[in-house]
């Protein structure tokens, strides 16, 4: 079974591939279906509103089913004002590059005294066609509580400039210094993959089919 996701970021492609390759679900980039990257107009106020909103615009360009996410960043103790929320790219009016994005965060913890508590809160929507649309967006999909630091690790990902940033409670370990094993207990995503067993209807042999939807519309 293969679903279009609507994003150029390489890094989240990567990502879902691994979490979706155990349900038999081939996850096609814009690329690998020769879509041009669309100028979608993000103006919801939640991280939900943006993933149905760039779904629906992939789809009604595509007219194949297709997926979009979003995220939010809250930070603790953080006036509302200035909450990243589903615009953690967006400071001042304008949007930041991974690097830039690194140096906002990280002035913003040394503000705070070197540190500062934050979550990342998910959604995804899943359009398969105008009248079966998909949204998810709960605790199952969102990250645990972990620190944002001042000193960025050396290493940097793609596209999740964060990731140098982001420092587990428990440990106080950056998560790039993590073994796999606890790096995968702390990221806690398996419920994406729920989401797309909740969402698919599966067959006796496990396969999943668009045609067939067991899951409830909406969130």
């Amino acid at each position: 079974m293969k679903l279009i996701y609507g994003t150029t970021n390489k890094a989240k492609i990567e990502f879902m591939k691994k979490h979706t390759e155990p349900l038999g679900i081939e996850i096609l980039s814009l690329a690998d279906v020769n879509s041009p990257k669309l100028d979608v107009n993000e103006s919801g106020d939640t991280p939900i509103e943006n993933a149905k909103i760039k779904a629906l615009a992939y789809y009604r360009e595509l007219r194949q089913p297709v997926f979009s996410c979003d995220s939010g960043l809250y930070i603790d103790g953080l006036d509302e004002a200035r909450q990243p929320g589903a615009h953690v790219r967006s400071v001042g009016g304008r949007e930041l590059n991974d690097e830039e994005a690194i140096a906002y965060f990280s002035s913003l913890a040394a503000e705070f005294g070197g540190s500062i508590t934050a979550r990342y809160q998910h959604a995804i929507c899943l359009v398969l066609d105008e009248t079966r649309i998909y949204e998810h967006m709960d605790d199952d999909i969102a990250s645990e509580r972990f620190l944002i630091v001042e000193k960025p690790h050396e290493k940097r990902n793609e596209g999740f400039p964060l990731d140098s940033l982001s420092v587990d409670i428990k440990s106080g370990k950056y998560y790039y210094d993590m073994n796999d094993r606890t790096k995968k207990l702390a990221e806690g995503d398996d419920g994406f993959a729920a989401f797309f067993q909740r969402t698919l209807k599966c067959h006796g042999d496990g396969s999943l089919d668009t045609n067939a939807v067991c899951g409830p519309q909406g969130n």
